[in-house]
C-alpha cells in the first residue's frame, strides 16, 4: 500500500485528525498528511468535499471514497473493505 493512496486532510489542533492519525499509524498503514490550516487549497478541498462544512479530519481514498470524521471503528471497516489491513 503506498501512501498516495490514502489522504488525510486535518489540522495539528484536531483531537479527531490525532486519533486517526495515530489509528493509521498504529495499523501500519502509510498515507499523506496534508495540515488544512497550512495549505489553503486544501482546505478548500475539504468544503468542497464536505459541501461546504469544514470538518475535519477528511480520509480520502484510492477508490475516490472519503469519510469525514470516522469513528475509529468506521476507519478500520473502511481500510478492511478496501483489504488495506
Amino acid at each position: 500500500m503506498s501512501k498516495d493512496q490514502i489522504t488525510l486532510y486535518g489540522a495539528d489542533w484536531c483531537g479527531d485528525c490525532r486519533r486517526s492519525k495515530r489509528l493509521l499509524t498504529s495499523l501500519n498503514v502509510e498515507f499523506t498528511l496534508i495540515d488544512v490550516e497550512k495549505d489553503l487549497s486544501a482546505a478548500d478541498k475539504v468544503k468542497e468535499i464536505n459541501g461546504g462544512a469544514q470538518s475535519i479530519p477528511v480520509i480520502v481514498f484510492s477508490d475516490g471514497t472519503h469519510l469525514t470524521e470516522p469513528s475509529d471503528n468506521d476507519l478500520k471497516a473502511k481500510l478492511q473493505a478496501l483489504n488495506i489491513i
